[in-house]
């Protein structure tokens, strides 16, 4: 089988998809995800000699993600690194396996693709443009960032979040999942199914707020699928935590389009 089940699945588990077609919601983390790196860590290497000075190093446990690569950001500035040179280097990063037919097929279809990432803005606007996806993605949640007048990039927090603690206080991915559901379908705009696609444990909170309708797609042997592994096994410091989603394990966008054409072809 091109995509493979959990070994220790709970028949509600395995992937049996419901005979109703329609337009699907598709959620996608960005770093590990839809590109095959992490694109924060990716600019390290415009630093000098390729590696940052250990004081800077020492703030992702001080202040955590933002911070750090705020931090990261005013010394490459402060070492001549330009706005152009980071843009340069980001559009080297590869797009992961199969996902540009995924998203070229979903684009065609209908269906919605929106970004949830705890990157940020800047950095998912330049990938985008550079493999043609910024008309495919409907919409980019994610820390805000700009270059400032002296042409240092500036990062802030999506928003401040208190009330998941699986989540950093500065995105918490199931608020936002959910809040996009509710805002589309006070337009009028429904899913079939909502398929979500990740690798990180941040990715664990919007993938527990999915129904037994939707599918949850976690990259193989990254963090979201250990952890989706051991809710499956009952282990006991995962036992609060209810999954209700059909799991999709992938390794590359191959795994998770031939989903979608199955969804798209049933009656």
């Amino acid at each position: 089988m091109i995509y493979k089940l959990l070994e220790f699945f709970t028949r509600r588990h395995y992937i049996n998809i419901n005979k109703m077609t329609g337009r699907l919601l598709l959620a996608f983390d960005f770093d590990h995800t839809m590109v095959d790196e992490n694109s924060d860590l990716w600019v390290k290497r415009l630093a000098p000699g390729g590696e940052l000075p250990q004081e800077i190093e020492d703030k992702y446990s001080d202040d955590g993600w933002t911070h750090y690569m705020g931090t990261i950001f005013q010394y490459l500035h402060s070492t001549g690194v330009k706005q152009s040179d980071i843009q340069q280097c980001l559009t080297e990063i590869p797009l992961t396996s199969g996902f540009k037919q995924l998203l070229d097929h979903a684009h065609k279809q209908g269906h919605e693709c929106i970004v949830i990432s705890d990157s940020n803005s800047t950095f998912i606007q330049y990938i985008l443009e550079h493999y043609n996806l910024e008309n495919i993605v409907s919409k980019v949640y994610t820390n805000p960032a700009e270059f400032d007048t002296e042409g240092c990039l500036q990062i802030d927090f999506y928003h401040h979040q208190d009330w998941c603690d699986l989540s950093t206080e500065n995105l918490c991915k199931g608020h936002i999942l959910t809040e996009h559901i509710r805002q589309q379908a006070s337009l009028g705009h429904t899913y079939s199914h909502v398929v979500y696609v990740g690798d990180g444990s941040n990715d664990l909170c919007p993938s527990l707020t999915l129904s037994d309708n939707d599918y949850v797609c976690p990259r193989v042997n990254l963090r979201l699928w250990k952890k989706v592994n051991a809710i499956l096994a009952g282990e006991e410091k995962y036992k609060k935590y209810s999954l209700k989603a059909k799991v999709l394990e992938w390794e590359s966008g191959t795994e998770i389009l031939k989903l979608i054409k199955e969804l798209e072809s049933e009656k």
